[in-house]
């Protein structure tokens, strides 16, 4: 009986274990791989989150094996870390908010206090999709363009190099477009902007509504 406990007491310490450091694996989706055709095709969504996140999440998890990172969370880790680790974990957190916000049946504009506050700082829902996809358009070189949420609820539209993400700078990201060419080159090949124009297409508001607060 004795040995039975100690080996029960094992497993229940694994399972512990395991859920504390899989918090950054890879992401399921929350729709088919072909579900967001024509705005992003199958092929380029396996590539994106089966290939590119899939290996983001697994260096990420080498990297902190034996580190103070180990049994923290993914907010946490981009946050406090630097360097690799922080790269990879910035990616991680970035395409799951990313793959997150999309839907088949998404498009439209936001409502509630999301679209009160677009409203007031860009006078118009148009005006803010206009300068969103105008700072991803010319953000050099591979980045994320984000629609981030101040200390004090104000909104802010952040360009972010790398796997920047708005939580490294202590704010709160609301949306965020990938411009990374992995994100589009399949579909649009050099036409940035065509993608990130058709990109409201399959938004969901809501879910991108119940990350302002």
């Amino acid at each position: 009986m004795k040995r039975f406990i100690l080996l029960w007491a094992a497993l229940v310490l694994a399972a512990v274990s395991l859920a504390q450091t899989s918090t950054w694996g890879l992401m399921q989706l929350p729709y088919a791989t072909d579900a967001l055709t024509p705005v992003i095709t199958r092929r380029t969504v396996e590539l994106h989150h089966g290939k590119h996140l899939a290996a983001y999440a697994a260096t990420l998890q080498r990297l902190v094996e034996g580190t103070e990172y180990e049994r923290k969370s993914l907010e946490y880790i981009v946050r406090h870390s630097t360097g690799v680790i922080f790269n990879n974990a910035g990616q991680v957190l970035n395409h799951n908010l990313y793959f997150e916000q999309f839907s088949p049946t998404g498009g439209g504009q936001p409502t509630g206090r999301l679209a009160q506050a677009i409203e007031a700082q860009w006078g118009s829902f148009e005006n803010f999709c206009e300068e969103f996809e105008k700072r991803g358009t010319a953000l050099f070189g591979s980045g994320w363009v984000w629609l981030a949420q101040n200390a004090d609820s104000t909104l802010i539209i952040l360009q972010e190099p790398g796997g920047g993400n708005p939580i490294a700078s202590g704010r709160r990201p609301i949306l965020g477009f990938d411009v990374w060419e992995h994100a589009y080159y399949l579909d649009y090949e050099n036409r940035r902007a065509e993608h990130l124009h058709n990109l409201w297409n399959i938004i969901d508001w809501q879910v991108v509504g119940e990350r302002f607060r």
